[in-house]
């Protein structure tokens, strides 16, 4: 059953949505959100509303939840769907904060049918159909600092790979989208970003991305609306391909 506490807040933002005062804190304090101005800034604003009254962001481990901590996740969240709009994250309803990273256990067989129990500290976690887990030390730390990475546009990149039901790198592509193409494109990075690894070379984004096809997609999004430059540099094709598909061009 809902909280007191969350209908509270549900009902009056039904009312009231979002105060400009709070809007204006989030476009003063956090880049990824402050590039959006204009038509593009009360679109964002709204659509961060509409993903308030959908999703319930609440908090765990003991961590209390206040408004401006769910407007921040909610608008980092609504930044990747910006022109895709709200009914791509359908299917799940919840977000999960905790204080700080939080551990996860988990249980996978190799190759000679050994069970490992495996059990990992997380700053952020997506369920394929259930909800997204966020470290809120990780959240304001990567919202105010910007170095490439950002935990909620990570995760929520994820919830958008896996509406094809495996979590690949493989999104659903646009019509007009080229499957061949983009392929092609992750693929050549991602060997590119494993080969760099290998040979002790610099980086142009987190090596993480070079543990799988899906999170090489994540790590890219979050490259791509933090440090959309960067990316641009060295991976073009992945950002070509970013920017038909989320149909955004942030590096311009």
């Amino acid at each position: 059953m809902m909280s007191f506490r969350r209908w509270r807040h549900f009902h009056l933002l039904r009312r009231e949505r979002i105060a400009d005062s709070i809007w204006a804190e989030l476009t003063g304090g956090f880049p990824v959100i402050a590039r959006y101005a204009g038509a593009d800034g009360l679109k964002l604003r709204e659509l961060t509303w509409r993903f308030l009254l959908k999703k319930d962001i609440r908090g765990a481990g003991g961590l209390e939840m206040t408004d401006p901590m769910r407007f921040l996740i909610a608008a980092l969240s609504c930044v990747p769907i910006l022109y895709l709009g709200l009914d791509w994250y359908a299917g799940w309803l919840s977000i999960l904060v905790y204080p700080g990273t939080f551990l996860t256990h988990h249980q996978h067989r190799d190759e000679a049918g050994v069970i490992h129990d495996v059990v990992r500290p997380l700053s952020g976690e997506s369920w394929l159909r259930g909800p997204v887990i966020l470290s809120w030390e990780n959240v304001a730390n990567d919202a105010m600092v910007a170095p490439g990475r950002n935990v909620v546009i990570h995760e929520l990149a994820h919830k958008l790979d896996a509406l094809n039901g495996v979590v690949n790198g493989m999104p659903p592509l646009h019509y007009g989208m080229n499957r061949a193409a983009w392929t092609a494109a992750f693929a050549r990075a991602f060997d590119d970003l494993q080969g760099r690894l290998s040979e002790g070379r610099s980086l142009p984004i987190d090596g993480y991305a070079a543990e799988a096809p899906g999170e090489f997609f994540a790590v890219a999004t979050e490259a791509f609306f933090v440090e959309p430059m960067t990316l641009h540099q060295a991976y073009p094709e992945v950002y070509r391909q970013l920017c038909r598909f989320y149909r955004q061009d942030p590096a311009g």
